[in-house]
């Protein structure tokens, strides 16, 4: 058996380009000698009986992109717990500066795949920006945005906000409370700046869906106007994630647009207070993705659907238990990875926010990375993303069929169930976890803060119910 056993070794390192599924899948992939006296445990048969190749990885070696930000976790994690090493990937993670960069280096080839806003690979390709056809067989996160203000701007707001028993705000907190502050700038002459993250990314629209709830215009970007300025109460523009705490604490701006770590770090430092989040005013959409350009995905289907396949794992794992949500606090503090203080990342991975200090609430799904479907990429979560763009002018009136045509293109489920199909052939995913589903996801009135619901088959209709944007 021992002899038997060297061969089976041997076998491997020169098959290396190859892969078991079924029970087997771990042989090859994951500590081979362990494995090997696993299988001779149980019985030779049952690797026999299992052993199947899969197709050839065109590419095992990898770079992929992040944003230091909490929500890159899925990546990190897959990295880490070994995830990618299972699926014979050797993967590099680097950390990109912003998120311009980031996408230029998809485009370009530097990089393999990317954390994405889950906006940016739709404009990109429609060529709202460089253009690249770009997709998504994986959502990341769901949720996950957040607005904080300036201590002064809170001064402020907090006078025009409804209390609780215990003296605390209700939430959610409406853009309304701060639009009295929003007109004295305007009547001084004084320009009310906003910081968000990327032109065409969740955080702008996000910002601009809250403020326009709330009654203050955010503004149209025009032929003319590319900062997104015109007819607007508010100037929203384009900062790093890492330097938010940095422009609101300086005075810069007087709200930003960002995800975690950034408001608890805002918060902890009383630079500022968190206001609320994407949980509050638009819950259930995919905040980011993972995208590669078509291109590479064309070249590279089955690394492709390996990295979707570690990424999935890596979501599971994030949302099994807050034990794995301590643990990759400490990663993820790491300073190639998100290099924050992992007690201030884990204050909102383990299921809690502060809105200030003396106010952390529970709120177990801030960032959502494998519950209820959410890496799913369905079409119906790109429409809505659309439909903010449309509604502040980037891009012109289109039928209801453009919306659904491009978010075809772009968001990739038949790539999600390819991968999740095997996993469930393997045992690490079940039936129950793959959605039976068009690709549509209808989402209720008391999902939002302005109290729209939103069906994704009718995104025309759904512009026009606003009070406040382009109405088709």
């Amino acid at each position: 058996m021992k002899i038997f056993f060297e061969k089976i070794k041997s076998f491997c390192h020169c098959e290396s380009r190859g892969h078991l599924k079924g029970e087997a899948i771990s042989f090859l992939k994951a500590g081979l000698l362990r494995s090997l006296r696993s299988l001779a445990m149980t019985g030779f048969a049952i690797l026999i009986s299992t052993a199947v190749f899969a197709a050839e990885l065109e590419k095992e070696e990898l770079t992929l992109g992040i944003i230091k930000l909490t929500d890159c976790a899925p990546i990190v994690i897959a990295k880490e717990k070994g995830f990618f090493e299972d699926e014979g990937l050797s993967v590099k993670v680097e950390a990109q500066a912003n998120w311009k960069v980031l996408m230029d280096r998809v485009i370009d080839g530097q990089l393999d795949g990317s954390h994405m806003l889950a906006a940016a690979p739709l404009g990109h390709t429609d060529g709202l920006l460089t253009k690249a056809h770009i997709v998504v067989p994986y959502v990341m996160a769901e949720n996950g945005a957040g607005i904080s203000v300036s201590n002064e701007v809170w001064e402020h707001m907090k006078q025009n906000i409804p209390l609780q028993p215990d003296g605390k705000p209700v939430h959610p907190i409406s853009a309304s409370a701060m639009k009295p502050m929003v007109e004295e700038f305007k009547n001084e002459g004084k320009p009310f700046k906003l910081a968000m993250t990327y032109p065409v990314g969740t955080h702008n629209y996000s910002f601009r869906y809250w403020l326009a709830a709330g009654g203050i215009h955010p503004g149209y970007y025009t032929a003319t106007d590319t900062n997104g300025f015109t007819d607007g109460d508010v100037q929203l523009s384009v900062t790093p994630p890492p330097q938010m705490p940095a422009v609101l604490q300086s005075g810069t701006v007087q709200g930003v647009c960002v995800n975690e770590p950034w408001h608890t770090q805002i918060s902890t430092r009383g630079i500022g207070m968190p206001v609320t989040s994407s949980y509050w005013y638009h819950r259930g959409l995919p905040d980011k993705v993972f995208g590669v350009t078509k291109e590479w995905a064309d070249k590279n289907p089955n690394t492709l659907k390996a990295v979707v396949r570690a990424l999935m794992r890596a979501g599971k794992w994030l949302d099994e238990s807050k034990k794995n949500r301590r643990e990759a606090s400490i990663i993820l503090s790491q300073p190639q990875y998100v290099g924050a203080d992992p007690e201030i990342i884990a204050r909102m991975l383990m299921g809690s926010f502060g809105y200030g200090e003396d106010d952390i609430r529970e709120e177990p799904d801030w960032d959502v990375f494998n519950r209820d479907f959410s890496t799913y990429p369905y079409y119906s979560g790109a429409i809505w993303w659309l439909t903010q763009v449309r509604r502040w002018g980037q891009l012109e009136s289109k039928p209801d069929e453009w919306y659904i045509e491009l978010a075809k293109k772009v968001y990739r489920p038949d790539l999600w169930e390819a991968a999740a199909k095997e996993l469930v052939a393997e045992g690490k995913m079940t039936e129950a976890e793959i959605p039976q589903t068009d690709g549509f996801k209808a989402l209720p009135a008391e999902n939002f803060i302005d109290g729209i619901a939103f069906d994704g088959k009718q995104p025309n209709a759904y512009l026009k119910k606003f009070a406040i944007g382009k109405k088709d």
